[in-house]
């Protein structure tokens, strides 16, 4: 068998897009080359940001044979697995859980593949858990983080003893519907009564809407919809948005093809937006923003539209984002996700083992009565 070796790339220019792509694929859109480029190059994964690209590639004769894309990070902020009670308790013993180790898209919890490239050959993929752990030792890492894989990675991480932590998110499914009214009519009639009242009460406000895609989105388009993102995080959170307006301008130049946008006019005047993207089998909701309040607006811009383009374009899933049981009267169903935790401290493993112990149960009990309140007729097959 010939030899393992490793780099780990502190930028992603340090690795060509043709060998990146070859081994991560161009369908899934946020483990491509010109996505990472875009939040490197635009300054949102940085050293300064506390996102600093820490890349494994691993060769097996000189040849790449796998990627693992990971960040060393100085926060927990832009991850959507929540482990601030983790720092806590370190710090409580007088000890640091920043930097860490982390793998998984920036600012995105949309599950996929997290290890890239030949991770289903055994040795291949036990050299790489064992890089990570390793490294995190040499560099005083105080773990190794994996969020969001897909179910297939998660299983192979379960089996190298890598805790499990999981969550809830809520995704449409689509089950070979022909029109938006075939979905709502697997609904309860008072259900589908509240969703088609929605849907008209937008139409009452005047609104229409455009989606656009590909190259019919032109640097117009992407500078209206900049300030809305901006809008809604000061809005929700009190700070800016963590991608800058570099991010969006190099998305629209060298992803088009993942990008999917939505503009509501009234008056013939854009007020909203919502920017989605898409890979062969999948939409995922990301951003969204306004000019003023309307009524449902939010649910028409950012999930209706979405629904609608689904069924047009065979697409099988609407990932909505993080969070949200608003959606679930709106046809999204809960679904399970996975994270996958290592603690160089083993003190602090087993403490977190038993926490996760707890917490799974906590969250099976959400997950089934969310699924009480779905608004089908019948439970989806």
């Amino acid at each position: 068998m010939t030899e393992l070796t490793h780099h780990f790339l502190t930028s992603i220019d340090q690795c060509p897009a043709h060998l990146w792509d070859a081994l991560a694929g161009t369908d899934y859109p946020f483990n491509r080359h010109a996505w990472l480029t875009a939040l490197e190059h635009s300054g949102a994964t940085t050293a300064n940001t506390g996102w600093q690209p820490y890349h494994l590639l691993v060769e097996e004769g000189g040849t790449p044979a796998l990627l693992i894309p990971s960040f060393i990070k100085a926060h927990s902020y832009g991850e959507y697995v929540f482990d601030w009670a983790w720092a806590d308790a370190y710090q409580h013993q007088g000890l640091d859980y920043y930097p860490k180790l982390i793998s998984a898209v920036p600012f995105t919890p949309c599950y996929g593949p997290r290890i890239l490239g030949r991770w289903q050959e055994q040795h291949v993929l036990d050299y790489a858990i064992t890089t990570m752990k390793r490294e995190c030792e040499r560099c005083e890492l105080s773990g190794w983080h994996c969020l969001f894989p897909d179910s297939e990675q998660s299983t192979a991480l379960d089996s190298a003893n890598l805790a499990r932590r999981t969550g809830t998110q809520f995704h449409w499914h689509n089950r070979h519907y022909r029109s938006f009214d075939d979905f709502v009519a697997t609904f309860t009639s008072r259900k589908r009564k509240n969703v088609l009242k929605e849907r008209r009460r937008v139409a009452e406000q005047g609104f229409t809407f455009k989606v656009l895609s590909g190259q019919a989105l032109t640097e117009e388009h992407w500078r209206f919809f900049y300030p809305l993102y901006q809008r809604t995080y000061l809005k929700l959170s009190g700070h800016a948005g963590y991608l800058g307006q570099a991010f969006f301008t190099q998305l629209g130049t060298n992803m088009a093809e993942h990008c999917v946008m939505v503009i509501a006019s009234q008056a013939d005047k854009p007020v909203a937006a919502s920017l989605m993207l898409k890979d062969s089998e999948t939409l995922y909701g990301r951003y969204w923003g306004c000019l003023a309040e309307f009524d449902f607006l939010h649910f028409e811009t950012c999930y209706y539209q979405g629904i609608d383009y689904a069924i047009a374009g065979g697409l099988q899933r609407f990932d909505g984002g993080a969070q949200g049981e608003h959606k679930l009267a709106r046809g999204f169903e809960p679904i399970a996700t996975v994270s996958h935790h290592w603690l160089r401290d083993q003190r602090f493993q087993a403490a977190v083992d038993d926490f996760l112990q707890q917490e799974t149960a906590m969250v099976q009990g959400y997950y089934n009565d969310a699924k009480e309140h779905l608004p089908f007729k019948h439970e989806p097959a």
